[in-house]
């Protein structure tokens, strides 16, 4: 009899120990990534009463209780915050705590940028990742901390290659300069120096009299631009104009391919930019020619070119996928980090450190650190914020049912001492 204090102790210890963790999981109801604790009771060894095998036991009550934290999904509800980021699916943030250096894991994605352009947790540890170096990002190597430009200007990337898609008309007839059917056809080309100044070559088709699926061109600057042009004169960059044959289905037969691109060499430029060493493309990626030749006028279709002007970052932000991007004056984008992900195969084992963050324990398998939505890793969704995990309704349920059973087992402490007052009461 004298056991049911001990027991209904046990269980009033173990009650009080899950009303504070249904008090910590309410209290965290509105906490960025937060994970709900639940917890599991387990019971102690039972005494054996009398000389049979077990026909009447009695137990010793409950032990204290297993925490478990429960690595759900929580909402992705949109967010505001230009560096905010949510998981879709299993995986963490890999942070540095730089007062220890001790490497920590997150849910919580509301990061922030410090005045020497370190990505921060909003309690200040440092994000992990790749940062581009010398214009290579290797996510291959080690991780670091992030480092994202601030205030910079990006520097031009002269061209090295240009490419445009164009029909010449089948119906163009030789020595007719004017209307639908003139032989010659010009189109501006913007490419960009080693100072970031935009230079107009001007690419001039013109039909061979000779040779109706023939044509002729040339590739020419202003003759301003550089030192040796005259002002008002188109200066030819090509020592003799290349000839382009179309086949009588329109589809340009040569020059082929495989031949490679055609060099246009821009020296001397007034600007004191660098010499420029350009590739003129006529295929794409697949092989098949952009210039065709049918009954149609002359037009340009696209234009592409691979320089770059200077330009001054406007702002830094996270997208889809971890990765960091950085948006500039001329419209431009660059990927400038990409956040690190950890996968953990028993994420359970991980112990709670305050500020959102977890360290492996123990029993913790080794993280494997890579790439978002690869290796068994989530999503990461850049504008959004992960939700608590917490269910208000469920933890009110909860927070009944332990309070009904820390009276019930008072209960039992109260009439166990009546019990044990009227035994005494006997023996006087």
């Amino acid at each position: 009899m004298f056991t049911a204090f001990s027991t209904a102790l046990s269980a009033l210890n173990a009650t009080s120990t899950a009303i504070d963790v249904v008090g910590n999981n309410l209290a965290n109801l509105n906490t960025t990534g937060y994970k709900e604790s639940v917890v599991s009771f387990q019971d102690l060894v039972s005494q054996s009463l009398g000389t049979g095998l077990g026909e009447t036991q009695v137990g010793f009550g409950t032990a204290r209780p297993l925490t478990t934290r429960q690595f759900t999904q929580g909402a992705l509800p949109a967010s505001s915050g230009l560096y905010d980021a949510g998981i879709q699916g299993d995986g963490f943030f890999v942070v540095r705590d730089t007062a220890t250096d001790a490497t920590l894991y997150t849910r919580a994605g509301d990061f922030q940028i410090d005045k020497e352009g370190n990505l921060l947790t909003s309690t200040g540890q440092r994000v992990e990742g790749w940062t581009i170096a010398n214009g290579v990002m290797n996510t291959d190597g080690a991780v670091s901390d992030i480092q994202v430009p601030v205030g910079q200007l990006r520097q031009p990337i002269a061209t090295t290659s240009f490419s445009l898609s164009a029909n010449l008309n089948a119906s163009a007839v030789s020595g007719v300069t004017t209307g639908d059917t003139k032989d010659s056809f010009s189109t501006p080309i913007q490419v960009i120096d080693s100072l970031g100044n935009p230079l107009v070559l001007t690419a001039t088709f013109t039909k061979d009299p000779a040779t109706p699926l023939q044509w002729t061109y040339q590739i020419t600057v202003p003759g301003d631009a550089t030192t040796a042009g005259v002002a008002g004169t188109p200066t030819p960059l090509l020592a003799t104009p290349g000839v382009i044959t179309f086949d009588s289905s329109g589809t340009m037969v040569s020059p082929v391919a495989s031949a490679g691109d055609i060099p246009v060499a821009v020296t001397g430029l007034k600007d004191n930019a660098s010499d420029m060493n350009i590739n003129f493309n006529m295929f794409a990626a697949d092989g098949s020619p952009t210039i065709t030749q049918f009954s149609q006028p002359s037009t340009t279709s696209a234009i592409s070119q691979n320089g770059v002007p200077a330009a001054q970052l406007i702002r830094v932000g996270l997208g889809d996928g971890g990765q960091v991007l950085a948006q500039y004056s001329n419209g431009t984008q660059q990927v400038v980090a990409q956040l690190a992900m950890a996968a953990i195969r028993n994420p359970g084992s991980l112990i709670a450190v305050g500020q959102n963050n977890y360290e492996a324990s123990a029993e913790t398998a080794q993280a494997a650190v890579g790439v978002a939505n690869t290796g068994g890793r989530g999503q990461i969704t850049g504008g959004v914020l992960e939700s608590s995990t917490v269910d208000i309704a469920k933890e009110f349920t909860n927070l009944i049912v332990f309070q009904r059973a820390y009276q019930a087992n008072g209960k039992v402490i109260t009439a166990s001492d009546q019990i044990s007052q009227t035994t005494i009461a006997l023996i006087s």
